[in-house]
């Protein structure tokens, strides 16, 4: 047995699995729900290799000194990672049970059976269950690493669909989220941000504000500013009020005065030669297409997005003697305590972080920043629980955006119409500026504003397979000779981090776009072109089955209508995804989806109904993204700081979607939670080509970006 990089970092059983008296047996993951449907999955898996009812399975998620320690929830790894750790040690505590049992009924444990949690025998009437063997009691040892997994054509429960309980909470919006939680003395509070993020504050007479009905307390640390009242409203007022009384030095504000594609371009950045996905320190090749070649070039352009959280960023922090709670929602509780201890001074033992869901969380959001807000308006308020949410405007403006990218491709045609030559340069910023431990410095909003400011530390190139800005720069199509180069860029303009599928969405979106551009210039179809570089039969079944499912191409031509194609396998390594989009262009440049078909090959499949909802939405935020979103800003800092300056895509803008899986019960669980991002953009684009004759190579596909592209076609 392949132990999952969680179960090598926690090895112990009694870490993942606890029995009890009752019968009921507790799960435990380092990972977070997000609505992901993981908790549904990580029971299943656990019922299955137990044998017992999965009502009788309470998955336990992310919480310090009680959950694993798996890092962050984040790079579609849940299932694999902590998936893998929890099938494994139920299979060992099975198997430890069954050995149990043996000695106490009298039979070899070979010739038991379990049912329900209950183990019998087939010479006898005597039963024990789970519960009386081992309940309340440690197992006290480590996994075993050979322990066998339950065979596939013996499964109850895997691949089956299973109702995720909890949806009526969110259907009939009934408390669930932090935003929702409520403790004894509990009080509220808000943050009063700068204007940008150069802004100094210069002058407060804060007396008037104090004095409002309901006001606790005024907290000023350096420029960091914050109310806490009695009542949630209470605080709103206050803080409007300490708007209007701050007075902020604005500082040098926002580098706006350069286009930022071609900031991308020019500024100062570190070239890294990628290959089979891991960047090296050496100097970066020059692009050298063969002589006498048929060559092709072409530049795509991804703006900053946001997360757009549809509940901005919450926490709930109480301090006192006992030590430091905090409730949050964020993806990673045990480098989020660690980030806390650093700018609090306070050691890590003394910081409880626990995960409480969220109203709208994926990649690296104002959840972990607004964990410090709420811990250091507690930290003034010895003892009460604070519950301190942002605004919609601290949300847009504030938190970590997805990074702009500027991605040129190249490539070379022989006289068959094969690629010979490929040419990949993805420029950005860092995509990972999550929290932890960065020891002087941190990557908390908070921290930079103290009197005793921790400034952020210089990003650095992640280095890791298939990392930020190179992610799925490397084609997983067979071409002679490629040549991929990331450019990590300095001094651009915004606060960037992890959002979905990191730099893997412009990435995808410029590279299955090219091919279809390569596709158009030899007059071949897009889907027979890339199954004529495609090898691997895994992905060539998952190019198939969408063709199949979408009738590729085959439905009479309407004007104004197209079919679009895209394809890829996140981090090479992970799920297989290829998407088909029917769209049609209105006169005005408007753009409306149709119908998309997914096709996707996850290996084994745990949960089809949460893997169809991970995919599905995968590929509608992806298409907001694509036609909709973008951060705009000025000098004088974020100007897109409400639903009518970034829009998001609507219920009326969605389309029809079909999803077909491909079931690999003999094969790892793979990760899937953005394996549909960049498909979906590049889909898009090239299905408006079908459509109208134009390449969009600028996202967002506004009507205006598509007029423009019209006109210089």
């Amino acid at each position: 047995m392949i132990l999952s990089p969680s179960l090598i970092g926690t090895p112990q059983l009694d870490s993942w699995l606890q029995f009890h008296v009752d019968g009921r047996v507790t799960v435990f993951t380092g990972k977070a729900e997000l609505g992901q449907k993981l908790t549904t999955a990580f029971a299943v898996i656990a019922a299955e290799e137990l044998d017992i009812d999965l009502r009788r399975i309470t998955v336990c998620t992310a919480e310090t000194g009680i959950t694993p320690n798996e890092g962050y929830t984040a790079g579609s790894n849940s299932v694999e990672d902590s998936g893998t750790a929890i099938r494994v040690a139920a299979a060992e505590a099975r198997r430890i049970l069954l050995d149990m049992a043996s000695e106490y009924l009298g039979e070899p444990a070979g010739n038991l059976i379990v049912n329900d949690g209950e183990i019998g025998g087939r010479s006898n009437q005597q039963r024990i269950s789970y519960g009386e063997l081992m309940g309340g009691k440690r197992f006290d040892r480590e996994i075993s690493p050979d322990t066998a997994v339950k065979d596939p054509d013996r499964y109850r429960l895997i691949g089956n669909p299973v109702p995720a309980e909890g949806f009526e909470i969110l259907v009939c919006g009934l408390p669930h989220f932090i935003h929702d939680l409520e403790l004894p003395e509990m009080i509220h509070a808000r943050v009063v941000r700068p204007p940008n993020y150069t802004a100094r504050l210069s002058k407060l007479d804060d007396t008037s504000a104090r004095s409002m009905r309901g006001v606790i307390d005024v907290i000023r640390n350096g420029d960091f500013l914050a109310v806490a009242a009695e009542r949630e409203e209470q605080a709103v007022r206050a803080a409007a009020k300490l708007r209007t009384l701050a007075k902020w030095d604005d500082g040098a504000g926002l580098n706006s005065s350069i286009d930022l594609f071609e900031q991308l371009k020019t500024n100062r950045r570190q070239c890294l030669p990628v290959a089979d996905g891991i960047p090296r320190l050496a100097p970066a090749p020059e692009c050298a297409p063969p002589p006498a070649a048929r060559t092709l070039s072409a530049t795509y352009l991804r703006p900053y997005h946001m997360h757009a959280s549809i509940g901005p960023s919450a926490a709930m922090a109480r301090y006192d003697e006992n030590g430091l709670d905090v409730w949050t929602h964020s993806q990673g509780v045990y480098p989020l305590r660690s980030a806390l201890a650093g700018v609090l001074d306070l050691a890590e033992g003394f910081i409880r972080i626990t995960h409480v869901p969220g109203s709208g969380c994926y990649g690296h959001n104002g959840a972990d920043d607004v964990a410090l807000d709420a811990a250091l308006v507690a930290r003034a308020l010895w003892g009460r629980p604070v519950l301190l949410k942002w605004e919609r405007d601290d949300e847009h403006a504030w938190e970590p955006y997805g990074s702009a990218m500027r991605v040129e491709m190249q490539a070379s045609l022989d006289d068959d119409g094969q690629i010979i030559h490929w040419c990949h340069d993805t420029y950005s910023d860092t995509h990972v500026a999550r929290p932890g431990n960065q020891g002087e410095h941190s990557r908390l909003l908070a921290a930079w504003h103290l009197a005793k400011p921790r400034k952020a530390p210089r990003p650095q190139p992640n280095m890791a397979f298939h990392g930020g800005i190179h992610r799925n720069a490397d084609p997983i199509y067979e071409f002679p000779d490629t040549r991929i180069v990331k450019h990590m860029v300095e001094g651009l303009p915004l606060r960037v981090s992890a959002l979905r599928s990191l730099g893997g969405y412009a990435n995808i979106f410029a590279l299955e776009s090219f091919m279809d551009e390569l596709a158009e210039e030899l007059g071949r179809d897009p889907l027979t072109f890339r199954l004529a570089h495609l090898r691997n039969p895994r992905a060539r079944a998952v190019l198939n089955a969408a063709a199949t499912a979408a009738n590729w191409r085959q439905a009479p031509r309407k004007e104004g209508h197209g079919q679009g194609l895209a394809f890829a396998r996140y981090k090479n390594q992970k799920c297989l995804a290829a998407v088909i989009i029917d769209l049609s262009v209105e006169d005005d440049g408007h753009i409306q989806l149709l119908k998309a078909v997914i096709a996707a090959d996850a290996g084994q499949i745990v949960d089809p109904l949460g893997l169809r909802s991970q995919l599905e939405g995968g590929l509608i935020q992806s298409a907001s993204w694509t036609l909709k979103e973008q951060v705009s800003f000025d000098g004088g800092g974020i100007t897109s700081r409400d639903w009518e300056s970034y829009p998001i895509l609507t219920f009326m803008d969605v389309p029809e979607i079909e999803t077909v899986l491909i079931d690999r019960p003999d094969q790892p669980f793979l990760g899937s939670g953005e394996a549909t991002q960049g498909p979906t953009a590049a889909a898009i684009g090239n299905a408006v080509f079908d459509a109208i004759g134009i390449r969009l190579r600028r996202i967002p596909f506004t009507p205006e970006n598509v007029q423009k592209a019209a006109m210089l076609s």
